[in-house]
């Protein structure tokens, strides 16, 4: 159920965008800005969530958050199968921003903390981001088929109002599996004692307490690094359309191959973690990230290298996947009291994952001020740039805490 709801909750913000990014931009008449301002809204919406949500984590139980975030994420797919003008679209997104993080994150990282015990962080943590990635790719797979069978004509001769309607459909489907997950959480995703690990109340002398330690400011640069890199793989499978020509039902077929690497990259990390130290599995994850960012940003990558292509996919795919599976898993040996993982997850996140508010205009503006595969390399050599921060705050990090493995 954890698994489930992990990335159902996200499918509808983020994970159909980045399948189907040319399409989305194209029925909802977007340029790549005003797309990326709509994912700055949500992550500037999210930040106090993150923020004020954390503390719930430690005080209600994780089911019953997590149930009703579904629920009223799900709700918002009512709308966005309207198509709205932009306007609404960023107050959509907006509210997503709130109905993702507030209830949602910090209590399903404390959740797979509780789950993975003391010896295995890393298998909680890996099966945790593998396992919602192949629930994404799940995802990815179905849209693509109730886009194909919609299809009277080939996607890229297909009418803007066919591929509408054909996409509609997808919105809908998502949106009635995201809301039957939120009950199957809310009556199955129990424990053997709701209250353990909880707090009565959160003071100001346990948000302190966490602040004080390293780790938490450490690994606030190295989620923030990680994500930049994570959140730049949703334009891969508009790189598939726009560099390597590919038409839109292609360009989402590589999305989704992008998305079953998360599973297999997140299972196989999960085996792996807790047999070798954690926190060098994360600092060769940076490594990997900055190899893959260099193939696509020095444009060696042409419409005839198609091999070469999808193995720089599948380098950026396992890098970043690896480094998503990892970086809360190393929150024990870090010295994070469990009983204080929400409120730390939210102070965490507090940085962490601003690439929500800046991460998508960035991008959007070299693609749209660039257009074609310059655009793409600037992209690319941002995800360099952040990785290379990313794994020399790992190794910091590896050699403060790494002993302690």
């Amino acid at each position: 159920m954890l698994i489930l709801a992990g990335e159902a909750v996200f499918i509808l913000p983020f994970v159909l965008p980045r399948i189907f990014r040319p399409t989305v931009l194209d029925v909802f008449a977007l340029d790549n800005v005003q797309l990326g301002l709509c994912f700055s809204i949500y992550g500037i919406l999210a930040i106090p969530s993150y923020l004020f949500g954390g503390p719930l984590a430690d005080k209600y139980p994780p089911r019953k958050l997590i149930a009703v975030a579904l629920w009223l994420t799900a709700l918002g797919g009512l709308i966005y199968a309207q198509y709205p003008k932009v306007f609404v679209l960023r107050i959509l997104y907006g509210y997503w921003g709130v109905t993702t993080i507030f209830l949602f994150w910090a209590p399903m990282i404390k959740a797979a903390r509780v789950w993975g015990g003391i010896n295995a962080q890393g298998k909680a943590y890996g099966f945790l981001d593998g396992g919602r990635g192949l629930t994404g790719a799940l995802f990815g797979l179905l849209g693509v088929l109730i886009f194909s069978f919609f299809l009277t004509e080939a996607a890229d001769v297909a009418s803007l109002s066919e591929r509408k309607r054909a996409f509609s459909y997808i919105i809908y489907t998502s949106s009635g599996i995201i809301s039957i997950i939120g009950v199957l959480v809310w009556y199955f995703m129990t424990t053997e004692d709701e209250a353990q690990d909880r707090l009565e109340r959160i003071t100001w002398a346990e948000i302190r307490q966490v602040l004080k330690l390293p780790s938490v400011w450490l690994l606030m640069l190295i989620i923030l690094s990680a994500y930049v890199g994570y959140k730049i793989t949703d334009i891969i499978s508009q790189y598939a359309e726009e560099v390597m020509r590919y038409n839109q039902v292609e360009a989402a077929k590589t999305g989704t191959l992008l998305q079953f690497l998360r599973p297999t990259t997140g299972i196989l990390v999960g085996l792996i973690a807790d047999r070798y130290k954690i926190t060098r599995l994360l600092f060769f994850g940076f490594v990997l990230a900055v190899v893959g960012g260099l193939l696509f940003a020095t444009g060696i990558i042409a419409p005839t290298t198609t091999i070469l292509f999808f193995l720089s996919v599948v380098v950026i795919g396992v890098a970043v996947y690896a480094c998503r599976a990892l970086y809360f898993g190393v929150m024990r040996v870090g010295k994070i009291p469990l009983v204080l993982t929400g409120t730390a997850v939210g102070l965490i996140s507090l940085i962490g994952y601003t690439p929500d508010i800046f991460a998508g205009p960035a991008y959007g503006y070299f693609l749209d001020s660039y257009p074609g595969e310059q655009g793409h390399q600037y992209v690319f050599w941002m995800l360099t740039g952040f990785s290379g921060v990313g794994g020399i705050t790992a190794l910091i990090y590896h050699r403060m805490y790494g002993r302690a493995e």
